[in-house]
């Protein structure tokens, strides 16, 4: 199992991400309430500002400190 590492110690399972993307527009921050009132939201934070949310297989949110771009770059990364 692959995992991308999401900040601070925090990490997803690469085979479980379904969409990366920034949190800027309404629509993404309605998405991200919306998880919240569900309960689905994951704050990997730690305090520090999101600039990104992960949207995984099992329909969880999980908010990042790190910017989208450094997680894709670190999500195509191969390990030799």
């Amino acid at each position: 199992m692959q995992l991308l590492n999401i900040g601070y110690d925090a990490f997803v399972s690469k085979s479980m991400i379904v969409l990366i993307v920034s949190i800027g527009s309404s629509g993404v921050k309605r998405f991200k309430e919306e998880a919240k009132a569900n309960g689905r939201l994951i704050d990997a934070t730690h305090g520090h500002k999101a600039r990104a949310i992960i949207v995984t297989s099992n329909d969880n949110v999980i908010l990042s400190a790190v910017a989208t771009n450094t997680l894709r770059d670190r999500n195509l990364k191969k390990k030799d």
